[in-house]
């Protein structure tokens, strides 16, 4: 078994299915996340609770298939098991370092403005194989913050994202605070409503890019199902039960969901949510039909005026296709 995707919960029930004392998955949890121990050198376990663990469960990491780094950012590609190959980014920031982990090998969700996109999904990604990312990375690292969103759509890969949020966060684990994990999602209403599940109050990021049905169904093929509405009455009742600010992504696109009017139109759909705008320079691609905003000032200080708190992210890894939107795994 994938070590890295056991729960703390599947690692107790399986030291009980053993007759061991199920407190032993605490001391291995905590070894392993937190002391960064080998199996061999748990002090605190006889030799056949060693062999135990090291007959059962296996505790490799990816390879590394290439990486670039900018000073800012490095963008690693890495290989599982099975040779399906996967992106993840760090982001280093002045109060440390941010990684970006891909929850699925390709996506379905077809956002016309992201390179991700127009990968087909192969399959999802486990919660060990998302665990592992974090793991290989802070090797370079001490990492920070966790944003899920990578490749792939979290929430299209619930039960294993449901497990990777659990050990991310378990203190015995990874030990992240809530406030230092961010979920983004396009807006799957369902499973948004299935977040209540997940025992970890994170941050929640909701990718709108367009303030009416027309235009966020041009560019986003999910609103088609999901409608404006809908998500903004589900997020708000997300943010009301459990108190915590939404961030509204929305990426600039020339001439199509960046004029004053549409900035307006935002700032109404929004009012009374809790929240703030998160504003992407849109990154242009060689394959990309869309361009960066000229007006991006202009609508900004829109938002402004209506009464939004927005501002503009941080841009990194542009130079190595790192950067919002633009992740894709070209070696597949």
């Amino acid at each position: 078994m994938d070590f890295f995707g056991m729960t703390l919960a599947s690692l107790e029930n399986f030291f009980h299915q053993q007759g061991e004392n199920k407190a032993k998955a605490k001391i291995l949890f905590k070894s392993v996340y937190r002391n960064r121990q080998a199996v061999e050198n748990i002090a605190e376990f006889s030799d056949k609770t060693k062999q135990l663990i090291m007959d059962n469960f296996n505790f490799d990491l990816p390879k590394q298939v290439t990486m670039q780094d900018d000073g800012k950012t490095a963008k690693a590609l890495l290989s599982f098991s099975n040779g399906n190959k996967a992106e993840t980014v760090i982001m280093r920031h002045d109060y440390g370092a941010g990684l970006c982990v891909s929850t699925q090998i390709g996506c379905s969700m077809g956002c016309k403005f992201c390179q991700s996109g127009k990968l087909k999904k192969r399959r999802d990604l486990t919660a060990g194989e998302m665990t592992s990312q974090v793991l290989f990375m802070r090797q370079y690292c001490e990492i920070k913050h966790i944003s899920i969103m990578g490749i792939g759509e979290p929430l299209d890969n619930f039960d294993n994202l449901k497990d990777f949020i659990e050990i991310l966060s378990c203190p015995y684990g990874l030990a992240f605070g809530g406030k230092n994990i961010t979920l983004s999602t396009c807006g799957i209403i369902p499973q948004i409503k299935r977040l209540s599940e997940i025992n970890c109050q994170f941050n929640l990021a909701v990718s709108l890019h367009a303030p009416t049905d027309e235009l966020r169904s041009q560019i986003m093929p999910i609103n088609k199902k999901y409608g404006i509405a809908e998500l903004i009455e589900t997020v708000k009742e997300y943010s009301d039960n459990y108190g915590k600010r939404i961030a509204f992504e929305y990426i600039l696109l020339d001439g199509i969901n960046d004029s004053a009017e549409n900035a307006v139109q935002l700032a109404e759909l929004i009012k009374g949510i809790n929240c703030y705008v998160n504003l992407i320079p849109y990154n242009e691609t060689e394959s990309s039909e869309f361009k960066r905003s000229k007006n991006a000032d202009i609508f900004f200080d829109t938002l402004k005026k209506s009464g939004v708190n927005a501002i503009f992210r941080r841009e990194f890894g542009t130079g190595i296709k790192a950067a919002c939107g633009q992740l894709s795994s070209e070696y597949d």
